[in-house]
């Protein structure tokens, strides 16, 4: 099975080998890490603890290829302008191997093009969106997490079983909602060829006026919800919407609340 640990050492043995042979061996591999540690906090916090420990477990084995993993880290503030500055600086003053990390996808897509411009690997660890590895693919981004449309896509079979008619959607408005959005729609049309979409509420990431979009909703009258908030967005949501009485009898469908960093803070 493919873990942390052996994702970060065999990379970086990988990498050592490629671009600096046995002559460095007694050097670190240091490998330049990035992501939106002060916008996601509840998600990326346990992200870079599990880094941590995966590099202090690696280390402590020998390393990679004989030498040390020094990780160097940087927040990318969640913007992709700032994300190309900060990646460009772990390539030019930190001497990294490469890039890991990210977590929005537009975030992601950013680096994707810098690494294709640089001709340096990136791992995406977080980024869901496709267009990182269709659309807007290259040769030196791999992604970890399954995406955006197999996520989407896993949820249809159960849709479609409920036969429900009326259904109302709610994402965040840039392009992993976006793009969560136009899939669930279109396969669920494959699916039900019947079915409506009432309204739909594309909501500011992290922005979210959740009174005014639960109320929206509720004034469809939807048969069914899907969702593709996760964060303080998804709770705010939930909280308006149990206060409006949004999910009486009504099914939801959350592409990402079953992840315990936004499963836990929202209980029962």
């Amino acid at each position: 099975m493919l873990t942390r640990n052996n994702l970060l050492a065999g990379t970086a043995a990988l990498v050592a080998l490629a671009l600096f042979g046995p002559a460095g061996a007694q050097t670190p591999i240091k490998i330049g890490e990035l992501n939106s540690y002060k916008v996601f906090p509840a998600f990326l916090e346990p992200y870079k603890k599990g880094i941590e420990l995966a590099v202090e477990e690696v280390n402590a084995a020998g390393g990679a290829l004989g030498r040390k993993i020094e990780i160097v880290s940087r927040d990318d503030n969640g913007n992709p302008g700032d994300a190309v500055r900060v990646a460009e600086e772990l390539l030019s003053r930190e001497q990294v191997a490469f890039l890991i990390g990210t977590f929005p996808s537009n975030v992601g897509l950013a680096v994707a093009d810098f690494a294709k411009q640089r001709k340096v690997l990136f791992i995406a660890a977080e980024p869901l969106t496709d267009k990182l590895v269709w659309d807007a693919g290259n040769a030196y981004t791999f992604r970890l997490r399954t995406s955006t449309y197999m996520q989407t896509a896993m949820l249809i079979a159960d849709a479609a079983k409920l036969k429900k008619k009326r259904w109302a959607i709610v994402y965040p408005n840039y392009e992993y909602g976006q793009s969560a959005t136009a899939a669930f729609k279109k396969l669920l049309k494959e699916k039900q060829p019947d079915v409506e979409f009432v309204t739909e509420q594309a909501t500011p990431l992290g922005k979210i006026d959740a009174g005014a979009v639960a109320q929206a909703l509720a004034d469809a009258k939807p048969d069914a919800i899907f969702s593709s908030l996760f964060g303080a967005d998804l709770a705010k949501f939930v909280r308006e919407g149990q206060t409006r009485g949004l999910f009486k009898g009504v099914e939801v469908f959350n592409l990402l609340a079953g992840e315990p960093e936004y499963l836990d803070p929202l209980k029962e």
